[in-house]
């Protein structure tokens, strides 16, 4: 029975990839183009990327270095989501004008707010460099070269199935991006953290920008001169709606996935640094909601910081679920064993399982305290800005903070492996007698300024001890469990799975470049019996309108359309009640990078933006299950509805292109 179980998950582990999953390299689509056909896509793989011609991806941009946008205007008019534009809504709003809270809407282009520090980036184009490389060209004159092109491009280099393809990207880099509109939180931020990553949704979470160029349409320093940017391509949208099965493609900046890592890694997250990081969360979030509770003021302050600490908080609870629930450990073993009995017989393979599996133990420990620390010691505050201590709210924050200090100087404290420990927190509780006495000083002397001797030698130890790890794992980059040593053997164990398991459609992990992922409008199977349909409406909205919670209590104007059924053209009848479609589930696989992108049809046209997956859906980081992994989208008709009839902007609708 146990071979006849072996060979059945070696079966299907090594079928090939689901249509629905996979992050799929642009300028290679050719090779799915005809899978999209199959299933519904109208368009060419010309249409999607081409360096020859407009294309879609001349209409997506990296949206501040972390998100997505796309482009819905011949006047650079871009959407993305509520969450990626919030730091920028955030840095405009005051007690006086709190556009978190009320909504932001510029009535001309002179009204469109600046936002320092914020771009765009559009993929000019992308090339495999792999043989070149390999021939001996240097890696510093490829880029150099590619950074000539034009005004304001910059390029990198990036590894696809961990070093075995090498693809130069080329960006255009536009630095003047204006605030165009937001719907109040109680829309764009519909629910707060207690529906994050939760279905049925929603969370009308789009926001609006602009992006400014110079008079000859080239990237330029903010300029009251500027003048909105003229794209190549822009997004048609559709106001048919959706429909369970149709076709749906995103096209954005996944950020980080690990298809192919060990069983080892897998049990490390979720049973070791998972459960610690969402335990640390857990205590910094009780400490800034109660803040938020006590004082607008402190609302505001928090809102950005509290939100940024929940969405990973609770996208690793989903995470843990999901990875017991498909038991992905148990299977990546027994996927790995039927690799390493072939690799018995391919000298080249035959050791690497064991090399890898000994990296691991060697760095787990110090990746784990890396990861602790940052948690801890690293995410507090070493300095208050003079523009910090100028707010009305910064004595209020006083209780709050030196909170904060204390339960993180705690945490860290329990948590930490003794190996290593940041040298000068170990002298400080020494000296202090506890942990709460050191943090008490530390503190003390940031927050009044008296004397920064104990936390400036704090920060020293903590950034020398952050040094001496990477130092031990021989690499930078550590978004991941990873080393140099690692990197190196996963080229080697890639190349082998590529050659063992020939029927697999490998696609490359997300590492934050332009990708296409493709599925359709799809529900799912949540417990058994419980079918969840892939569409809410306006009627779930008020279903859960509460004027005594902050993140449930919608507009007025909300309420008051929806008491008129006052929806123009973005009505549609939902089991024969006029309503408006407010969010969508589809089969795309998605990771964060993918918020703000655009969903889009078979016909090419904009149908709704991503902002989110389903809870469980957070494992398709490491394992994608196509039963039960789910993006989750605004409906573009709501978009639109709250633009029109909440925001009253109807004029940045007339210059987009609907059908």
């Amino acid at each position: 029975m146990k071979r006849i179980f072996v060979t059945l998950m070696t079966l299907l582990l090594s079928l090939p990839v689901w249509a629905d999953e996979g992050m799929w390299l642009p300028s290679l689509i050719g090779e799915r183009i005809g899978d999209m056909q199959k299933k519904g896509f109208r368009l060419t793989a010309d249409d999607i990327y081409s360096i020859n011609q407009a294309s879609m991806k001349d209409a997506v941009v990296l949206f501040d270095g972390g998100c997505t946008g796309e482009l819905v205007s011949a006047e650079g008019l871009l959407l993305t989501n509520h969450h990626c534009g919030y730091g920028a809504i955030q840095s405009h709003s005051t007690v006086e004008h709190d556009y978190l809270t009320h909504g932001f809407w510029a009535r001309t282009h002179a009204e469109e707010l600046p936002n320092k520090d914020l771009s765009v980036c559009f993929l000019v184009r992308m090339e495999d460099i792999t043989e070149r490389l390999a021939a001996g060209e240097d890696r510093e004159e490829i880029i150099r070269a590619a950074c000539e092109e034009g005004v304001g491009y910059h390029a990198a280099i990036e590894q696809m199935y961990y070093g075995n393809q090498q693809f130069l990207f080329v960006y255009e880099q536009f630095d003047d991006v204006r605030l165009v509109g937001t719907p109040p939180s109680s829309i764009g931020k519909f629910g707060g953290d207690t529906d994050n990553w939760i279905w049925p949704r929603h969370t009308g979470d789009f926001s609006v920008f602009r992006i400014y160029a110079s008079k000859d349409n080239k990237p330029a320093a903010y300029s009251p001169d500027n003048v909105p940017y003229r794209p190549k391509r822009f997004l048609p949208i559709s106001t048919r709606g959706v429909r369970e099965g149709d076709f749906t493609m995103i096209y954005g900046f996944p950020g980080n996935t690990q298809e192919y890592i060990l069983s080892d890694a897998i049990s490390y997250i979720a049973e070791r640094s998972d459960p610690a990081k969402i335990a640390i969360r857990t205590g910094r979030l009780d400490i800034m909601a109660r803040a938020q509770a006590s004082d607008p003021a402190l609302r505001i302050h928090y809102a950005a910081k509290h939100a940024s600490v929940a969405n990973a908080w609770k996208k690793w609870q989903g995470e843990v679920l999901g990875i017991t629930r498909r038991k992905t450990v148990s299977s990546k073993r027994i996927y790995e064993q039927q690799f390493g009995a072939w690799a018995q017989s391919h000298p080249e393979y035959s050791t690497i399982l064991a090399d890898l599996r000994g990296e691991y133990s060697r760095i787990m420990d110090a990746y784990f305290a890396r990861e602790i620390i940052f948690e801890t010691l690293a995410s507090l505050p070493y300095s208050y800005s003079e523009e910090e201590r100028a707010e009305d709210c910064f004595s209020h924050r006083e209780p709050t903070e030196r909170e904060l200090f204390h339960y993180l100087f705690a945490e860290y404290d329990k948590r930490c492996p003794q190996d290593y420990r940041v040298e000068a927190f170990t002298e400080g509780v020494g000296e202090c007698g506890s942990t709460d006495a050191y943090a008490d000083k530390v503190f003390d002397e940031l927050w009044t300024r008296s004397d920064t001797l104990s936390s400036r030698k704090l920060l020293a130890s903590v950034k020398e001890r952050l040094g001496a790890i990477v130092d031990s794992l021989g690499t930078k980059s550590l978004r991941n469990l990873n080393s140099k040593r690692l990197n190196e053997l996963y080229t080697i164990y890639i190349k082998g799975l590529r050659e063992w398991d020939d029927a697999r459609a490998f696609y490359p992990d997300a590492n934050l470049t332009l990708r296409v992922a493709y599925g359709s409008i799809r529900g799912y199977e949540y417990a058994d019996g419980e079918y969840h349909i892939p569409q809410t409406t306006l009627e779930g909205i008020m279903a859960k309108d509460n004027q005594e919670v902050y993140d449930y209590n919608i507009p007025q104007a909300l309420r008051d359309v929806h008491a008129r059924k006052d929806y123009g053209r973005w009505g549609s009848r939902v089991n024969g009640k006029l309503t408006v479609p407010v969010c969508f589930l589809a089969t795309n696989h998605t990771t964060g990078g993918n918020s703000g992108s655009p969903v889009i049809n078979g016909n090419g046209e904009l149908v709704g933006i991503n902002f989110d997956r389903t809870w469980r859906s957070t494992m398709s980081d490491i394992e994608f299950d196509p039963s039960i992994c789910r993006n989750i989208a605004v409906d573009i008709r709501y978009v639109l509805m709250v633009i029109d009839r909440i925001g009253n902007a109807s004029y940045l609708i007339d210059e987009m292109e609907l059908r």
